[in-house]
C-alpha cells in the first residue's frame, strides 16, 4: 500500500445521511515526528453517536468538520513510533477515525492484549459500547435480584451486553428487537429470559404480556413508541437509563410521555454520556475483558469489508442493519 485512503464529510446531511455525504480522498502515508505514532488500522468502529455529529449543533461532542477526515474509534497496529509510550507492533485502540493509516501523538490511544482476545472486541464488547452498558446498568439501573430489566435494541452492541450484565447480576432480562431472527438470537442466544419483536403488529399487548409484573429497569436505546409502551409497565421507582435515542435521529419526531408518570411512579430518569465517566473505564474494562475471554459474554458482529464500505455501513446502521457489532474490516 503506497497511499493512504481516507473518508472525509463532504457535506452535511439535510434530513437522512447518505453515502453521497462522504468522499473519499488519497494522502501520502503519514510520517511520524517526535512523540507520534502510525497506526495501521484494522477495524473501524461504526456507532449511532456519529449521526448527531454530522449535524452542526451544539451537543457534547464537537460537530465533525467538513471536508476532514471521518472521525471514530479504530483498532489497529502501530507500523511506526516516536513516542515511548508505543512500539512498533503494539495493537491499540484508539480515535483512528476513517482511514487506512492513523497519525496520533498518542492521545485517546491504548494498548491492548492481542492474544487473548479478538482485538476488534476492543471497540466493541470490551470498549466503549461494553462500557457504556456496564455503567448504565450498573450504576443508574443498579438491579437487584429478581428484579425485571428491559433493554430495547437488545441485539445491539450495548443493548446484548446490558441484558447478560443484567442477568449475571441475578435480574430477569427482557428484550426488545426488530424481527423475528433478532428476537430469536436474544432469547436463544444471548440468554435473556425473553425478547418482544417491536415490529410485530401487537407488539403493545405482546410486550405486556412478556412483563406481568412490570418492570424495574429500563435501558433505553431507541425511544419513540416502544419507549412509550415500556412507561406504561414502569413499577414503582423504576430507574431508566437513557443511553441513546436512534429512532429520532433521522428526522422522526420525538415522542414524549406522558409526564404524570414520573411523579406517580416516583421513577428516576437519568441521561449519560460513557466518556463522562473515563474514571470507572479501567474498572468496566477489567471486568469486561476477564468475561469475554471466560466465554460468560457473548457477543455478535456486523462486518463490512473495506474503507468504501463505511459510508454505507453508517447508514444501515441508523436503520437497524447490523447484527451485534458495526465494523469495517480494513485488513
Amino acid at each position: 500500500m503506497s497511499v493512504n485512503k481516507q473518508i472525509v464529510l463532504d457535506s452535511r446531511p439535510s434530513g437522512k445521511v447518505a453515502p453521497g455525504n462522504f468522499r473519499l480522498v488519497e494522502a501520502p502515508i503519514p510520517t511520524p515526528g517526535e512523540g507520534q505514532i502510525v497506526v495501521r488500522q484494522h477495524y473501524l468502529s461504526l456507532d449511532p453517536y456519529m449521526r448527531g455529529r454530522l449535524n452542526d449543533v451544539k451537543s457534547y461532542a464537537k460537530p465533525q468538520e467538513v471536508g476532514a477526515v471521518m472521525g471514530g474509534g479504530a483498532v489497529g497496529e502501530v507500523i511506526e513510533s516516536r513516542n515511548p509510550k508505543f512500539k512498533a507492533g503494539d495493537f491499540v485502540v484508539g480515535p483512528g477515525g476513517w482511514q487506512l493509516y492513523a497519525l496520533s501523538d498518542g492521545a485517546g490511544f491504548n494498548t491492548v492484549d492481542a492474544k487473548k482476545i479478538p482485538i476488534q472486541a476492543y471497540v466493541g464488547v470490551v470498549g466503549m459500547p461494553g462500557v457504556t452498558a456496564w455503567y448504565g446498568l450498573n450504576k443508574i439501573i443498579a438491579p437487584k435480584p429478581g428484579e425485571i430489566v428491559v433493554v430495547s435494541a437488545a441485539s445491539g452492541a450495548v443493548g446484548g451486553v446490558v441484558g447478560q450484565l443484567a442477568r449475571l447480576a441475578g435480574a430477569k432480562a427482557i428484550g426488545i428487537a426488530g424481527g423475528a431472527e433478532k428476537c430469536n438470537y436474544v432469547h436463544s442466544e444471548l440468554g435473556f429470559d425473553a425478547c418482544v419483536d417491536h415490529k410485530s403488529p401487537h407488539f403493545a399487548d405482546e410486550l405486556k404480556a412478556a412483563l406481568p409484573n412490570g418492570l424495574d429497569g429500563l435501558f433505553e436505546n431507541v425511544g419513540g413508541e416502544p419507549f412509550l409502551q415500556c412507561l406504561r409497565q414502569l413499577n414503582d421507582f423504576a430507574r431508566i437509563a437513557i443511553c441513546g435515542l436512534i429512532a429520532s435521529y433521522e428526522g422522526a419526531p420525538t415522542v414524549l410521555p406522558d409526564m404524570r408518570l414520573f411523579l406517580v411512579r416516583r421513577m428516576k430518569i437519568e441521561g449519560f454520556i460513557v466518556s463522562d465517566h473515563l474514571a470507572l473505564w479501567p474498572q468496566a474494562l477489567g471486568e469486561l475483558a476477564g468475561l469475554v475471554a471466560s466465554g460468560r459474554l457473548r457477543y455478535r458482529e456486523t462486518v463490512r469489508q473495506g474503507l468504501e464500505s463505511a459510508p454505507q455501513a453508517l447508514v444501515d446502521l441508523l436503520h437497524g442493519g447490523n447484527f451485534g457489532k458495526m465494523l469495517v474490516k480494513l485488513v
